[in-house]
């Protein structure tokens, strides 16, 4: 069956097309390969693309994220262990190497790899064995190596940070991801997928609809966080609001309770270039002071809860969502003023 992930490599761009065409013809040739992209471009994908285009497909893939071990977990994890190796070793331990024997063995984040550990892929690029830790005998392998990172390898292997023999062997070919904001048309058709795939995953009837407010404000973000930072927008966006949508909800951390940023005050005397002077209201802004403040806090409410449980067509969460309220904010609220926007005769 085929991965959910693999249906994310979606795109009519001459960016994205042209990468998949490079992409593809790199896979069939018996090589390492090295790929190149921002954060959440894709890398993971990419080389799950290049093993199962190329002879190896129905042989393993196995993956090795090198920014999440320590220097001694890394070397048993990649080249597995001997019996009595160390402390704890009961017994012979088949590493990824081994695993990923006649397929593909992924080095993520390969980066992050320690010198040590970078000439012992050395090794194994250049002669095709390798030795378990605490082992005496070289075991011969066949794996094809894609490594990827978004570091800049020449730099480091200048600084002397990663090894420049291993640079060479792994760059046969460099396969470098475009990033989102060179996608531009791509942007509403991976999130038109997002979306849908959400509804369903929420149990929502009905396909999304994205109004031209949302598709507008997809097209102006600059997405540093790139297809994985589209996803989780356009998510939680399903979430919030349902299948209409209209706002799009950048951060998750933007709260409905802050305040401006308070002006810091300068001694008595003392001007700030820096602060520019407070805007003086036009007549049309002042405040009547016709009722007391909380009566008028009382009747802002009111319109702005009713406005928008008439846009969300009395859906309670979508008129939350639209607020930039959770749900049992608005629902308190709501409580609150049930009577003023409803009328005296409901209950």
């Amino acid at each position: 069956m085929t991965s959910p992930a693999l249906t994310e490599a979606l795109g009519t761009s001459d960016a994205f097309l042209s990468f998949q065409e490079t992409l593809s013809r790199a896979a069939t040739v018996e090589r390492p390969i090295l790929i190149i992209g921002e954060r959440g471009t894709g890398k993971e994908l990419a080389a799950s693309r290049l093993h199962y285009l190329s002879a190896r497909w129905q042989k393993p893939m196995i993956t090795v994220n090198c920014a999440s071990l320590t220097e001694s977990l890394l070397e048993s994890e990649l080249f597995g262990h001997e019996a009595g190796a160390f402390t704890g070793a009961t017994g012979r331990r088949t590493g990824r190497f081994e695993q990923a024997d006649g397929g593909t063995l992924f080095l993520d984040e390969i980066g992050a790899m320690p010198l040590r550990m970078q000439e012992a892929i050395l090794r194994v690029v250049e002669y095709g064995t390798m030795q378990r830790v605490g082992g005496s005998r070289p075991v011969q392998i066949d794996v094809r190596i894609i490594a990827a990172t978004n570091a800049d390898l020449p730099a480091m292997a200048a600084q002397g940070t990663f090894k420049p023999d291993l640079l060479d062997r792994l760059s046969f070919e460099v396969l470098t991801l475009p990033p989102l904001r060179e996608r531009g048309e791509d942007i509403q058709l991976l999130a038109e997928r997002f979306a849908a795939s959400m509804c369903v995953e929420l149990g929502l009837s009905g396909m999304p609809e994205l109004s031209d407010k949302f598709i507008a404000a997809l097209h102006r973000h600059p997405w540093p966080g790139n297809i994985r930072e589209l996803k989780n927008t356009v998510e939680r966006a399903v979430f919030r609001q349902g299948t209409q949508l209209s706002d799009l909800p950048l951060s998750p951390f933007a709260s409905p309770w802050a305040q401006p940023a308070e002006r810091t005050s300068a001694p008595a005397g003392v001007s700030r270039a820096h602060d520019s002077p407070a805007p003086v209201p036009s007549e049309s802004r002042q405040a009547t002071l016709s009722q007391p403040l909380h009566q008028a806090v009382e009747a802002v409410e009111v319109r702005y809860l009713a406005e928008a449980m008439r846009r969300a067509k009395h859906n309670q969460r979508q008129a939350a969502a639209l607020l930039g309220l959770r749900y049992h904010q608005f629902r308190g609220l709501y409580r609150k003023h049930k009577q003023a926007i409803e009328g005296p005769d409901n209950t």
